[in-house]
Parts: structure tokens; sequence; C-alpha cells
């Protein structure tokens, strides 16, 4: 892992975005972690990832964190959002404090287990926690009930369930389950 750079994209890396996220969409671990399919995001048009880049390499709204391998290759990511109280979130319910959300989360399955997970969560969190006025609450992110994997991480960093439950938009049978980190005192 200490060969690896987390960093947050830059505007013009917006092919390596696109590349990065059907690299994930490929990943059989998808379906469970994504709620977007490889299809839907390489018929995307290229404006779509420009605009995308942009917001997250030079916005307040959004940052995208990278792990760069030694050869330049992109082996993971994951994505802040901001949530201001009273907007309505992805799963159309309303944000009730200001807070972060974590998406996208992604690192390839030959560097699982290295580190690079938690890089990429401390270097989010870092910026996450920084923001100014108003100060972030907690940053949150969902896990569907059957990546417990992915919860039991989540989990060890200090995430907890809240109890907050909603189905899964592309499996009504499922359900995302919403964890959360409160802001260090």
């Amino acid at each position: 892992m200490n060969q690896h750079v987390i960093r947050p994209v830059r505007a013009d890396e917006w092919e390596k975005v696109k590349a990065l996220r059907i690299a994930a969409l490929r990943d059989p671990a998808a379906p469970l972690a994504f709620l977007e399919t490889e299809q839907a995001a390489a018929g995307r048009p290229d404006a779509f990832w420009q605009e995308r880049t942009l917001g997250a390499a030079e916005g307040r709204s959004a940052r995208q964190f990278i792990a760069e391998a030694p050869d330049g290759s992109w082996v993971g990511n994951v994505v802040v959002l901001v949530e201001e109280a009273g907007e309505v979130g992805i799963f159309d319910e309303v944000i009730e404090v200001h807070q972060g959300h974590l998406v996208g989360v992604f690192v390839a399955a030959e560097h699982r287990g290295t580190g690079l997970t938690e890089a990429l969560f401390e270097a989010a969190l870092e910026w996450a926690w920084s923001l100014e006025g108003p100060a972030l609450e907690r940053v949150r992110l969902f896990v569907h009930e059957k990546n417990e994997r992915a919860a039991a991480f989540y989990r060890r960093f200090g995430f907890e369930a809240t109890g907050f439950v909603v189905p899964m938009p592309t499996d009504p049978s499922a359900r995302e389950l919403e964890y959360a980190l409160v802001r260090p005192a």
C-alpha cells in the first residue's frame, strides 16, 4: 500500500474516472455494491463524465479520491457527497442534518486487504471533516444487506448501523442499510 498515492481527482482526468467506474461495475460484487450497471455507465456521454469529474475535483459539494499505483494505474476510489439539511437524498428521504455521504467505494480485487480502502476512507473523511461553514455533523454510507464483507469493514472503521433501511432501487426485495460515523469531538 505504501507505494500507492491517495489523492483527489483532477478535472482533466475524466477518461480515467470513467474507466475506473466501468471497472468497478464489472467486479463480481458490483450488484451488491452499486446502483448502476456497467451498460448504463458506458452509455453516458463524455460530457457527463467531464462534468462529474470537474465537480468531484473542484467543488465543495463532492470530492473523489483515487488510489494510484506506482505505474499510474488507478486501483480504487471513494466519493464524498455533501448533503445539506432539508435536501432530498438518493433514496427520496429528507436529509435531516448537514452530512457527508460516501459512495462509489471500490478497490480492485487484487489490491483488497492491502490497506488501500482504509487509506481512501482516511483521505475522504479528512476532507469531509475539514469543510467549513457549516461543518458536517456526520458521514454516512449505505451497504447492501448481503454485503457482509463491506459492512464488516465499515464497522471496523467506526461506522455504526443507524437503523435506517431502504429497499434497493434495482431490487425492491433487497435492502440497503445506512451506516454513519459521527463527527469526532
